[in-house]
């Protein structure tokens, strides 16, 4: 039997959730109940100061209730049940519900966790301080230009359980993520920067990095000491995979979170089945993706993870969505219903999205390249769903000349266009494959856990 390890109140409380079910849909046409309790541990150790912060479980519990038309909630903290019971009869009592016939589903039922070596539980925080206290030591001897060396480390446990007419599932879904920063100083006295991350739905195995991965990122410090500006133009380029990442987050991402649709704010709701790019690219999202930092078991929603291909040989196919947009707008449901706790309202959002692999070795891309730029790093994204542009910073780029990438390095660089003439002009995909962890917003707000990637891509943007 699968162990959850559920907060005690919360696994007390999952024991009435028919029984809520059952009283909420004499009266709705559909009703369900999340119970969610989400907490997270940060350290944080530098050259001058160590900082270790435990933030408080934000728990709770959401109750829907939804007629074809309106979604009805209420939200409550903590997991008591009279209070819950109260909630339920002041969302259902007095209310009209439209006749509505909610879409058939299977029966669901069963607990999942995160699978992991180590569990970081396991642990105290202590051990966690001493083992990022000794790499951060470690790596700040590898070089004596650095003048400053931070380790972060981050675990966050989220526990859900959903139940409607129809589903009984629960999940304990644990994220790790470690970042590297590193400062050095050139012989002038000028100080730069790079910085690396790894994470995954994991264990404390995943959050280590070796000695090569280190030197590595001292090298990108090191090298961005000389590093030029580019010269604004049109120019050939190989994107590493965090950077394709980012054009996939931005591109088909925030643009076809499908309630975007609803609110005439997308572009791409006028797309659907016809070309936004080369027939090379492939671009997905995919929540049940096995160890991605942005993956997990069931959405918010109750919906199990599976993945949805946005585009197809270069055609858009379709949006993600959450329950609430895939009702309004007709269309299928995809498994990207998510809150950022359960104060906040469930909206159509991304897990790990990115490019799907091709055919092509890193090195043939390069030999088609005669005078180009090759991208190693992105720092930010921007889109503009409804006008379709996008712009992405990358913290440093290498010339390529002669189909071999050279040590002239810029810094930083800007890619920017009308996303179909960017995807349009994609002429090679590679057969690695590799994500990126992190966090987003929906605009300033509503953060949830993310990753992008995917291959390198060689194409042609204007750079700047």
């Amino acid at each position: 039997m699968t162990d959850l390890k559920l907060p005690s109140a919360m696994n007390s409380l999952r024991g009435s959730l028919a029984d809520f079910v059952a009283q909420g849909q004499k009266r709705a046409p559909y009703f369900s109940v999340l119970l969610s309790d989400r907490h997270s541990l940060e350290i944080l150790v530098n050259n001058r100061e160590e900082r270790v912060t435990e933030r408080p479980p934000h728990a709770g519990t959401v109750l829907s209730a939804f007629d074809g038309a309106t979604m009805r909630e209420r939200a409550i903290a903590g997991f008591d049940r009279d209070k819950v019971n109260a909630a339920m009869q002041e969302l259902v009592s007095g209310v009209s519900f439209a006749k509505y016939a909610p879409p058939a589903s299977p029966s669901r039922r069963g607990d999942f966790v995160t699978p992991m070596q180590s569990d970081p539980s396991a642990l105290s925080v202590q051990e966690k301080l001493d083992r990022v206290r000794e790499m951060q030591h470690f790596a700040k001897g590898l070089d004596p230009r650095i003048v400053n060396c931070q380790m972060v480390y981050r675990e966050s446990n989220e526990y859900s359980v959903f139940a409607n007419q129809n589903t009984d599932v629960a999940q304990r879904v644990l994220r790790v993520v470690l970042y590297m920063f590193v400062f050095v100083a050139g012989e002038d006295g000028q100080v730069r920067y790079n910085w690396q991350s790894k994470g995954a739905t994991g264990g404390w195995e995943q959050s280590q990095f070796s000695e090569e991965e280190m030197r590595k990122v001292i090298d990108g410090a090191v090298a961005l000491l000389s590093a030029e500006r580019i010269e604004p133009g049109e120019y050939q380029i190989i994107t590493a995979p965090g950077v394709s990442g980012v054009i996939a987050h931005e591109s088909f991402g925030h643009g076809v979170e499908t309630d975007m649709f609803l609110k005439e704010r997308a572009k791409a709701a006028h797309f659907i089945d016809k070309v936004v790019g080369s027939p090379l690219v492939n671009i997905y999202d995919d929540p049940s993706l096995p160890g991605a930092y942005g993956s997990f078991f069931f959405d918010d929603e109750g919906m199990t993870t599976g993945p949805t291909q946005i585009v197809e040989n270069g055609l858009f196919r379709r949006g993600i969505t959450d329950f609430y947009s895939a009702a309004a707008l007709g269309i299928p449901r995809s498994s990207n219903g998510r809150r950022q706790d359960y104060s906040r309202k469930a909206y159509a959002r991304m897990s790990n999205t990115f490019f799907g692999a091709g055919i092509s070795s890193l090195d043939d891309m390069l030999a088609q390249v005669d005078h180009g730029i090759y991208l190693d790093k992105w720092s930010s994204g921007m889109e503009d769903p409804k006008g379709w542009g996008i712009q992405v910073t990358c913290h440093y780029g290498h010339e390529i000349k002669g189909g071999k990438i050279t040590e002239r390095v810029f810094a930083p660089i800007g890619i920017s266009g009308y996303v179909p003439d960017v995807l349009g002009s994609v002429t090679a995909v590679s057969n690695q494959f590799k994500l990126d962890p992190g966090g987003c917003g929906k605009g300033h707000k509503e953060l949830v856990a993310v990753s992008s990637g995917g291959p390198h891509l060689l194409m042609k943007a204007r750079l700047g």
